[in-house]
């Protein structure tokens, strides 16, 4: 299969993937407009706030990898066809800077932030804080999801990559 292809493949993966991210936010939102119109309790409505935000935070996060990604599938192949070893050379390394980036970020940073949430549940009693500590956990989860299928994703691409360079790109191409 020619590596251009597969590019676009991995990027359309990455699109339907933002969507993800797109569907949580308006859940999130949705929540946050429940606990507003619902809420009677002060518990209910410590939620609105941190839903809120928490939506608005997917939301950018899906839309800005649904537009990065929906760009690229146009320009892999002219890319690709203009000189396929810089293409190669440079998806390796723009690869390689995401999966350092997903091993910091998902894998160490959103996991810590979960403890931390956790400890805030335990330690701190007020609805407002509750509601933060739940909320935050909530979607580091959802990110922690979603990226650790992006991340595999990414590292099958760059394995397929790094194979096609190994083999000589041009023969890659059927």
């Amino acid at each position: 299969m020619e590596l251009s292809k597969i590019a676009t493949e991995w990027a359309k993966a990455e699109v339907f993937s933002s969507r993800f991210f797109i569907l949580f936010a308006m859940l999130f939102l949705a929540a946050s407009v429940g606990f507003w119109q619902l809420g009677k309790t002060e518990t209910a409505k410590a939620y609105i706030f941190p839903a809120l935000i928490a939506g608005i935070l997917l939301l950018a996060i899906g839309l800005g990898i649904f537009f990065t990604n929906k760009s690229r599938v146009a320009s892999f192949a002219p890319a690709y066809t203009s000189d396929p070893v810089s293409f190669v050379n440079s998806e390796i390394t723009r690869t390689e800077k995401s999966i350092g980036e997903y091993r910091t970020i998902v894998f160490k940073v959103i996991p810590l932030i979960i403890v931390v949430a956790s400890l805030l549940i335990v330690f701190l009693d007020t609805p407002r804080w509750r509601a933060i500590s739940i909320t935050t956990i909530s979607l580091m989860v959802v990110i922690l999801w979603v990226d650790s299928n992006a991340n595999a994703r990414i590292e099958a691409y760059q394995k397929q990559l790094k194979t096609a360079k190994a083999s000589g790109i041009d023969s890659s191409a059927e």
